[in-house]
């Protein structure tokens, strides 16, 4: 089940940023480049009263301007309230009602969405500093004051109220993604799928304009394809097209237990399939790379050893990957993806008992010792699996200065080799054993 999304929105200026980094808990800065996230709207999980959350923070939205930075910014705005579970609209209590804040409220109200207002750099607080923002016609408003920490819990109690009202029936099916460019296929590969097996449950609107989630059964289990077809027709200029592909391919993969990213096989891997799958595995999810177009190959005995070392190449980062080189068109293979998605998503899940943890730890320090470093050497005295989607594990040392990368890495690859986590990230964990 995906963490619930709260968008932060209004004008430039108003504190959103303060904000988003009080309640992360650290500082990140809004044009940060990170794998996976745009340079303007950024997303970070973080944790109230015990429920886990996405919050992404846009930039100041500036409705009526015709500067094209402002209209980008805009386009990240609504995609941001489209796939937002509760939004909070932020407005200046020092500086007061402007007409830019009445537009972004009537923009709020036909969202449909849960609008909470909080009015913000209220220091320090009396009813007539907020009682001119209930014209907004948004409910009670929310002081706050980002800067000194003030009020935002308040704020975040009314939000998770609405996760809560929100949650209703568990949805135990097993959630596809499927991402790619506009011409890699993707419809044709989901047609392809659900046409697998007939029982389709239901059609249900997605959780973005274009985006459809399908439900439907296959081989006594049910699944839901999250369907990210339709971007095309967002805009006319390419630039807009591969923005709006990334943004709606991120909402598809925070909400999904496998990914599918769909290739067009005589194009190869792109800067943007590479993009989409770096913030698939940054996101811990496992992963298909579904090589589409295979009939369009001309094809030798050694086509596909040449096509897998150039992915292994390209996806340097996740040489765990798993790949399969199909046509959609032709029904070539196509029966295989779904059997790679039951494996990667069981993979993901697999949990390893803790004795023959330890013991595959012990063997491989034993066998290959951690350099050491001004006469002090890594010492790992147990581990454990914490979790599962992905498998993480806590390995209890004497430094977690001395765990270098590599020797991460080494351990990882002792892992994998014990275990098939092929098509999953894993995670390793150092933890200080404390001494008694």
């Amino acid at each position: 089940m995906s963490n619930p999304l709260i968008a932060i929105v209004g004008r430039p200026n108003v504190g959103k940023s303060t904000f988003f980094n009080k309640v992360v808990g650290r500082k990140i800065s809004i044009t940060e480049d990170r794998p996976g996230v745009t340079r303007d709207r950024l997303y970070a999980d973080a944790e109230w009263r015990g429920r886990i959350f996405s919050l992404v923070d846009t930039g100041g939205i500036e409705l009526k301007s015709d500067d094209l930075m402002w209209k980008h910014i805009k386009k990240q705005a609504e995609v941001a309230i489209d796939t937002a579970n509760v939004i909070l609209f932020f407005v200046d209590g020092r500086e007061g009602l402007t007409t830019s804040d009445y537009d972004v409220a009537d923009m709020l109200r036909r969202s449909k969405k849960p609008v909470i207002l909080v009015v913000n750099k209220i220091d320090d607080y009396s009813e007539e500093k907020v009682f001119e923002f209930y014209s907004l016609g948004l409910g009670d408003p929310y002081p706050v004051s980002s800067e000194h920490g003030k009020g935002i819990g308040d704020v975040l109690d009314e939000c998770v109220s609405y996760f809560e009202k929100n949650e209703g029936e568990e949805d135990n099916s097993v959630k596809i993604a499927v991402v790619g460019k506009p011409n890699a296929g993707k419809s044709s590969i989901v047609n392809r799928l659900l046409g697998f097996e007939r029982s389709i449950v239901t059609d249900i609107a997605g959780t973005t304009r274009d985006a459809i989630d399908t439900r439907f059964t296959y081989d006594g289990r049910d699944y839901t394809i999250i369907d990210t077809a339709g971007i095309r027709k967002k805009a006319k200029v390419e630039d807009d097209i591969e923005y709006y592909s990334v943004m709606r391919a991120f909402d598809a993969v925070r909400r999904a237990d496998v990914c599918l990213l769909v290739v067009d096989s005589t194009e190869g891997l792109t800067e943007q399939d590479t993009k989409i799958i770096g913030y698939v595995h940054e996101q811990g999810k496992p992963s298909v790379v579904v090589m589409n177009k295979w009939d369009l190959i001309e094809k030798d005995t050694n086509t596909i050893n040449k096509f897998e070392d150039k992915l292994k190449e390209d996806l340097k980062f996740m040489d765990y990957f798993k790949s399969v080189y199909v046509s959609a068109k032709t029904g070539q293979r196509a029966e295989k993806i779904m059997r790679e998605v039951d494996s990667v998503y069981a993979n993901a899940r697999f949990r390893v008992a803790t004795g023959t943890l330890n013991d595959l730890i012990s063997d491989t320090v034993r066998a290959n010792e951690p350099p050491s470093y001004n006469g002090r050497r890594l010492r790992v005295y147990y581990s454990s699996q914490v979790s599962v989607a992905p498998p993480t594990f806590v390995l209890f040392v004497n430094s977690c200065d001395l765990m270098h990368f590599s020797y991460e890495r080494f351990l990882e690859n002792a892992l994998r080799k014990a275990f098939d986590f092929s098509g999953t990230p894993i995670r390793i964990i150092t933890r200080e054993k404390k001494n008694d």
